[in-house]
């Protein structure tokens, strides 16, 4: 055991160099069943659980709907707004076979929790990013019932615990084409999605409304043909307000999967994984070592994520159909001058300073004390202005200043250094 998690720490660490995008290592499968972790062992402790226990002592109840059954209070009970409705049409979760471009797979999220709904399907899907465990996942079964039960299934983690999950149990968002019923053609090629994914690669398999100007994206193409149109006809399909040439949309609660919260998603659902690859990392050294001094790398590339420092840039703005940029922003937490971490862009970026909202998380706020402290002191290194390396570039004098006095305003436990005046 010791060798291994040597050999895990060394890889995460200051030997081995960061790539463009995560760090070297970063797809190593962590021991996240061994002594230290024990993720299928362990009780978990998140707002599902949390949900449950009150379903159980009869505190909450929910009401029966015929049309989407108990979706409707569900999303209503976990806080999940309709308009983050996201739609995927490309065959990729445990239900596959019920999911098509006439019958797609809805998504809705929001800091903390994943739902999934597909209309006809006897369960409903949802996962939770546990501040301890990282993904957890869950079934709700659709079917009348006095007290309904989320039973945890650790079935997804066969494709949610991989390289493609930093290794971690996690989320996963993938962009491929597809043919004219759904089925994933892996010979043209797959893009994970996060916020560092060109929009030109975007959303294979998925449907997008909202504006984008000229930029391509490849959303709502289904089949060879629509994408051969693509060439010669771009965004014959972009640029949509409805999606009622697709599928019947009254079988949603929304009709819509907007631009706006379909980039929002790709950022928060990697951030998460980061968060628990984070965790469980520092986690292993402590028990380990006794100190996370190995961490650097991972630190490091941990910070340029939440810094955005990578993402694509937008060549055009973005502009969603519903009220998802609205809502989200409006939540907070603001500072005096009223600016929040929530606050979009959409004109060259997607949110106005590039820090992610996620420091607010209850996953965050779980990091190993001394891991948040490295966190703390390389933000710091950077937003003060101390860090000047071509690295963060991107960030601007302004960005930074507004960033750090964000911050200092809206985020509890910061280092003392943060808030003393002059800071």
């Amino acid at each position: 055991m010791a060798l291994k998690l040597t050999a895990l720490l060394i890889a995460t660490g200051t030997l081995l160099s960061l790539r463009a995008d995560d760090f070297q290592g970063s797809t190593h499968l962590m021991p996240y069943d061994e002594d230290t972790l024990q993720y299928s062992k362990a009780r978990e402790d998140n707002a599902i659980s949390r949900l449950q226990a009150r379903i159980d002592s009869g505190a909450v109840k929910f009401a029966w709907d015929e049309k989407f059954g108990y979706l409707p209070d569900l999303l209503r009970e976990l806080k999940v707004a309709t308009n983050s409705q996201s739609l995927v049409f490309s065959k990729t979760s445990l239900q596959r076979e019920r999911i098509s471009p006439k019958n797609p797979r809805a998504l809705y999220f929001n800091d903390d929790i994943y739902l999934g709904f597909i209309p006809g399907s006897p369960i409903l899907e949802v996962s939770v990013a546990d501040p301890k465990l990282g993904g957890v996942f869950y079934t709700f079964e659709q079917k009348p019932t006095e007290r309904p039960k989320f039973t945890r299934t650790d079935q997804c983690l066969e494709c949610h615990a991989s390289a493609k999950t930093m290794g971690v149990p996690g989320h996963l968002l993938r962009s491929f084409e597809t043919d004219s019923a759904g089925s994933v053609d892996l010979a043209t090629g797959t893009s994970l999605l996060t916020h560092r994914t060109p929009l030109e690669e975007r959303w294979g398999g998925w449907y997008v409304t909202g504006a984008h100007g000229d930029q391509l994206h490849r959303g709502n193409l289904i089949g060879k043909e629509a994408f051969k149109r693509q060439a010669t006809e771009p965004n014959h399909k972009g640029n949509l307000d409805s999606l009622s040439e697709f599928f019947e949309t009254k079988h949603y609660p929304a009709a819509s999967s907007d631009i706006v919260a379909l980039m929002t998603l790709e950022h928060q659902a990697h951030m998460h994984n980061f968060i628990t690859r984070l965790n469980y990392a520092g986690t292993l050294a402590m028990a380990q070592y006794g100190h996370v001094n190995y961490l650097k790398s991972i630190v490091e590339a941990f910070v340029r994520y939440t810094l955005y420092v990578e993402e694509a840039p937008l060549k055009a703005p973005l502009k969603g159909n519903t009220r998802f940029a609205e809502d989200f922003a409006a939540q907070g937490p603001k500072d005096s001058q009223g600016r929040s971490l929530r606050d979009f862009d959409l004109k060259t970026r997607l949110f106005k300073h590039p820090c992610s909202f996620l420091i607010h998380s209850e996953a965050f706020d779980a990091l190993p004390q001394p891991v948040k402290e490295r966190v703390y002191a390389r933000l710091w290194e950077v937003l003060s202005g101390k860090e000047k390396s071509a690295d963060y570039e991107r960030l601007t004098p302004d960005n930074r200043k507004a960033i750090r006095e964000i911050l200092a305003e809206t985020k509890p436990g910061l280092p003392e250094y943060w808030t003393k005046p002059g800071a």
